[in-house]
C-alpha cells in the first residue's frame, strides 16, 4: 500500500464512516452498531500502526491553487500523536457503549465521534501550515456536537463557547499563516523552521509578535491562558466520554500545532533568548499555577477534572517554551502521561455519575465500599499526575523542572520548578482527598448502586 492511499484512509475513512452512521443510524440495532463503531475505531489502530513502516516524505493530495495545496507525512511526531489518539479512542469509545446507554441521541454521538477522529488524524499527519489549519478547523467543527450532546441550555451555551474560543484561537494561527508565506521559504514543515534570513531582516519584533500571537491561539485548545476559559465550561455538561477525548485527546492538537509552528516554521533558534519567549514562559507558568488554584477550591467533580486539564497541558506548553531538548523530553513525555490519567480520571468520573448520579465532591464520602475497583484506578491516575516515583507522571516532570534549569537564565529559570513543585502539591490535594474521603470516610448516605461492569472497567 503506498504512503498517499494509506495516510487517505488514516484520515477520510472515519470521517467517511462517521458520516455512514448519519445516513444510516441503527437506531433499533443498538448491538450492530456497537460492533460497527468498534471495528472502525480497531481498523483505524491497525492503520496507524501500518503507518510506521513509512518514511516521512510530503505526499500531496490535493493542489488548491499552484501554491496551496493539502499534503501529509508521517514523520516521528505524526507517528507519536496518532498511535496515542488510536489507542485512547478505541478506550474511549469501548467505555462509551456503557456510559452512554443513558443517554439519547446515541447514534449522533458516535458519528461525531467518529468524524473528529479523522479531523485530528488530518492534524496530525499534516504536512504543511495550510494542510494543518483546514483539518484544525474541521476538528472543532465535528467536535462540537460532541459538547452539546443532551441538547441542554448550559449545553449549548458551552458549545458555543468552545466554537467562539477554538474559531478565534485559531484565526490567531491563520494570520502567523499569511506572515509565514510571506517571510518564509515554504510552508512545508522543515525541521529547523523556515524563515528566510533575507526578507527578515528589520522585522524580527513583528515576527516575534505574530510567533507570540500564533502560539497563544493554537494554545486555546489546549487551555493557556488567555483562552482557557471554554475548558471548564464544557466539561461538566458533555458526556464523560466525550470529556475524556476533549482533555486527554483534543487539546494535543493544540499541543501539536504550536511544535509544528515553533519547530518546524519560525525555528527554535529565532525563538530562544527573546522576549516573546520569556512572555510564553510566563503565560504557561501562569496558566499551571491558576489552573491548580482553581481546581483546589472547585467542588463539581468534573468541572474540577477540567480545571486540572488547564493546569497539566500547560506543563507540556512550559517544556516546549523552554526551547530545550530536555525539557522537550519532559513535554513529550507529559503529553502521554496527562492522556493516559485524565482520560482514565474522566472515565471514573463518568462511571461515578453513571452508577450514583453524584456530581459534587462532597457528596463521594464512602463511595469507595460500593465502587472498589473505580476508585482504586482512580487512586492510580492521581498518583500518576501528582507525579509520585516511579510513575510516568513524576518521569515527565523530572525531565521537565530539569530542562527549565539548565536552559533559562534568572528568575524564570528557577520559577519553572517552583511553580511545578506548588502545583505538584496542589494537584495531591485536590485529587488525592476525594481518595481520602472515600475509602475512609463513612458514607453520608445509605447507598444503593454497585461496581460499573467490565465495559467501563476495562477501558480504564
Amino acid at each position: 500500500m503506498n504512503s498517499i492511499l494509506l495516510l487517505s484512509l488514516i484520515v477520510f475513512f472515519p470521517i467517511l464512516a462517521g458520516a455512514g452512521l448519519l445516513l444510516f443510524p441503527f437506531n433499533h440495532v443498538r448491538d450492530f452498531r456497537r460492533i460497527y463503531v468498534l471495528m472502525v475505531l480497531s481498523l483505524n489502530a491497525v492503520l496507524v500502526f501500518l503507518s510506521f513502516s513509512l518514511i516521512a516524505e510530503w505526499t500531496p493530495l490535493l493542489n488548491i491553487t499552484e501554491n496551496l495545496t493539502l499534503a501529509f507525512s508521517a514523520d516521528g511526531w505524526a507517528k507519536l500523536f496518532a498511535a496515542l489518539i488510536a489507542i485512547m479512542w478505541l478506550a474511549v469509545g469501548g467505555y462509551s457503549f456503557e456510559y452512554m446507554q443513558h443517554e439519547e441521541r446515541n447514534e449522533r454521538f458516535y458519528a461525531f465521534y467518529l468524524m473528529t477522529l479523522g479531523a485530528l488524524n488530518g492534524v496530525v499527519y499534516s504536512a504543511n501550515y495550510m494542510s494543518l489549519y483546514c483539518f484544525f478547523e474541521l476538528m472543532t467543527l465535528l467536535s462540537m456536537p460532541l459538547v452539546l450532546h443532551n441538547q441542554k441550555s448550559e449545553s449549548i451555551a458551552a458549545a458555543k463557547k468552545y466554537l467562539l474560543y477554538s474559531i478565534f484561537g485559531a484565526s490567531l494561527g491563520l494570520a502567523g499563516f499569511f506572515f509565514l508565506r510571506t517571510y518564509g521559504t515554504t510552508t512545508v514543515f522543515t525541521a529547523g523552521g523556515v524563515l528566510d534570513p533575507g526578507r527578515i531582516a528589520d522585522h524580527q519584533s513583528l515576527l516575534l509578535g505574530v510567533a507570540l500571537l500564533t502560539i497563544i491561539g493554537f494554545g486555546a485548545k489546549g487551555g493557556m491562558f488567555p483562552l482557557h476559559a471554554w475548558l471548564p465550561t464544557a466539561h461538566p455538561v458533555a458526556p464523560a466520554c466525550a470529556s475524556a477525548v476533549l482533555s486527554g485527546v483534543i487539546t494535543k492538537a493544540g499541543v501539536l500545532a504550536i511544535i509544528r509552528v515553533v519547530f518546524f516554521q519560525f525555528g527554535a533558534d529565532f525563538l530562544i533568548g527573546t522576549w516573546a519567549q520569556q512572555t510564553w514562559i510566563v503565560l504557561t507558568l501562569v496558566t499551571v499555577l491558576m489552573g491548580s488554584m482553581l481546581a483546589y477550591k472547585e467542588k463539581i467533580l468534573k468541572k474540577r477534572l477540567a480545571y486540572s486539564t488547564v493546569s497539566q497541558v500547560s506543563y507540556v506548553l512550559f517544556g516546549l517554551a523552554c526551547l530545550n531538548p530536555i525539557s522537550l523530553l519532559g513535554a513529550i513525555l507529559h503529553v502521554v502521561a496527562h492522556s493516559l490519567i485524565k482520560d482514565v480520571l474522566f472515565m471514573s468520573a463518568g462511571s461515578i455519575i453513571y452508577r450514583s448520579g453524584f456530581t459534587r465532591v462532597d457528596q463521594l464520602d464512602g463511595i469507595g465500599k460500593r465502587m472498589p475497583w473505580t476508585l482504586g484506578l482512580y487512586t492510580i491516575a492521581s498518583l500518576g499526575l501528582i507525579g509520585i516515583p516511579p510513575l510516568l507522571g513524576f518521569v515527565s516532570k523530572w525531565y521537565l523542572a530539569s530542562g527549565s534549569l539548565q536552559s533559562i537564565d534568572g528568575v524564570l529559570g528557577w520559577m519553572g520548578p517552583a511553580v511545578l513543585l506548588v502545583s505538584a502539591l496542589l494537584t495531591a490535594g485536590y485529587l488525592f482527598s476525594i481518595t481520602i474521603h472515600a475509602y475512609l470516610k463513612p458514607a453520608a448516605q445509605n447507598f444503593q448502586f454497585e461496581e460499573v461492569n467490565g465495559w467501563m472497567l476495562v477501558p480504564m
